[in-house]
Formats: C-alpha cells, structure tokens, sequence
C-alpha cells in the first residue's frame, strides 16, 4: 500500500478566530438589546430578528470552537485530528437556521391573523443597530467565507440577519408613517424564507461531505479514463473519493497492472499519477493498492466494502 499528499494550505486560523470572536461580542449586544426592544414595542419582526440573532452568536461559538479545533494536531487515537470539525459546525449551523425560519414562519401566520400596534420608533432604531453591527461582521468574515464551510456557515447567519435588519428597518417606516402594521408578519415570513433558501444549500454540501459522498465537481469517470491513459495501467478499481475538509480531498484505490512490474517502476508510475490527480482534479490525497492477476470477486469501480 502507498500513501502520498500534496498538501496546500495556509493558516489564517488566528485572524479567524479573532474575528469570530468580536463578531460574537456584536451579535450579544443585538441580541439582548433586540429583545428588550421587541417585548417593549410589540414588534415580532423584532423579535424574530432578536431569535436569528441568538442562533448567530449559537453559531458563531460553534463556529469558533470548530476552528480551534481545526488545528489540533493528529494523534494515534485521532489520525485525522479534528479536522472534519468545521464540516460538522457547517451542518449544525445550517440545520438550525431551517428551523428558525419554520418556528418564524409559524409565529408570522399567527400574528398577521390577530395584528397588534407597535412602537415603531424602538424597533427604527433597533434595526440601525443591527445593520451597522451584522454589516461589521459581515465584512469581517467575508474573505474567509471562500472555500471554507464552518465560515461561509457563520458568514451567512451574518448576511441574513444584516439583510433582515434591513427589513425590520423598513417595516418600521411603514408602520411609523403609515400605520401599516401586518408588514411587521410580513417581513417575518419573508425573512424565514430567505433563511430556508440559505441554509439549504449549505446544509446539502455539509451532508455530502459528512457522507463521504465524491465532492460535485469531480468527475470520476474521468479520473478513471486519464489513470487508464498511463502506461502499465491495467484498470483502477475500488475507488473511493471524498473530502475530509474544505482543503482535503482524498482518493483510495486498487490499481491493477498489465505487468508484473518492480516497486520502483511502480514508484515512477505512482509519482505520475499523483501529479495528474492534483493538477487535474484538485485531489491531494492519494492512496494506492498496487495489484497484478489478484483474484477478487470483484473489478468493478465502485465496490461496496
């Protein structure tokens, strides 16, 4: 059996980490203020705000923990570490804004069928200081939201709830100039929407992952037609491709020869395909079972073993 990696990364983990954690400072103090805002003035955009506020900070501790997780090294009862930590954080994060949004979804329903008056001034102001401190964090995250799914996780609590923020604001004007009081379920409702729209999609790659399941943008027929194309090769079989985190992704396989060749030819022939598997196909992990007239039961590329 050979074993191979080409491993890039680069470690912004300090700077992350000290960004989430100011982040979570920020959504504490919308969060308390919202809530005494959203019971004070009636307002249940408020406090739908103040709720996806509270999974905010929620996730950005598990966002954060995963983090630091993330960097333990590996040891001989943990062989790959912690590294999978922010693909489960990604998971949770995603899972709970679903379920904000239906339980808001509920509340919205309910109060656009009984409206009530609301003090629209509380809720003006409670909503400037949600856009200005979701828009902080927001800018701060942004950059590490890219390729990275436990902060693109946190990255989109943030934007949403910067984007609600906004709506709450709105909806004030409506209520303070207008009198329009539904807009308040309204905006929940649509909020809780966009929440569902957001969290799905993270929550469907988060799953992949968690499942091994072979990463979207990978082809493996192809990836099996350009190792056939190397000399020697007789066929790849048993493979088996998945990520172990954002910056990971591994391939494990048979490879069966057309000869009976010397360890260090299959060395050459190794170092060949390892090179093609990285540039090609992203693949950095590559381990190989080196095979020749193996009787199995089964060739098959895929193998359920």
């Amino acid at each position: 059996m050979s074993h191979h990696h080409h491993h890039h990364h680069h470690d912004h983990g300090n700077l992350k980490g000290k960004n989430l954690l100011f982040s979570i400072f920020l959504n504490v103090l919308i969060t308390a203020s919202q809530v005494v805002g959203g019971i004070i003035s009636g307002s249940l955009s408020l406090i739908s705000d103040a709720l996806h506020n509270l999974t905010d900070v929620i996730s950005l501790i598990i966002s954060y923990v995963a983090n630091q997780l993330s960097k333990k090294k590996a040891s001989t009862n943990r062989t790959f570490g912690y590294k999978r930590a922010e693909i489960l954080a990604a998971f949770v994060n995603s899972s709970s804004l679903i379920i904000v949004a239906l339980y808001l979804i509920k509340e919205a329903v309910e109060r656009f069928l009984n409206p009530v008056a609301i003090q629209s001034g509380i809720v003006i102001w409670l909503a400037i200081l949600g856009i200005v401190a979701n828009g902080l964090s927001v800018l701060l995250l942004k950059k590490h939201s890219e390729g990275n799914m436990n902060m693109k996780s946190a990255y989109i609590h943030l934007l949403t709830d910067m984007l609600a923020s906004i709506a709450v604001l709105v909806g004030g004007f409506l209520m303070k100039y207008f009198e329009i009081y539904w807009v308040d379920s309204v905006l929940t409702a649509a909020i809780a929407v966009y929440l569902i729209y957001m969290g799905y999609d993270l929550l469907k790659t988060s799953t992949r992952a968690l499942m091994l399941f072979v990463p979207e943008n990978i082809d493996l027929e192809k990836i099996i037609e350009a190792v056939h194309e190397i000399k020697y090769v007789n066929k790849l079989h048993h493979i088996h491709v998945w990520n172990l985190n954002d910056d990971e992704v591994h391939l494990e396989a048979h490879l069966d020869f057309s000869e009976d060749i010397t360890i260090s030819q299959f060395d050459e022939i190794q170092h060949e395909i390892e090179h093609l598997l990285h540039d090609e196909f992203g693949i950095n992990h590559i381990n190989l079972q080196p095979e020749f007239k193996k009787q199995e039961a089964s060739k098959d590329f895929i193998v359920q073993d």
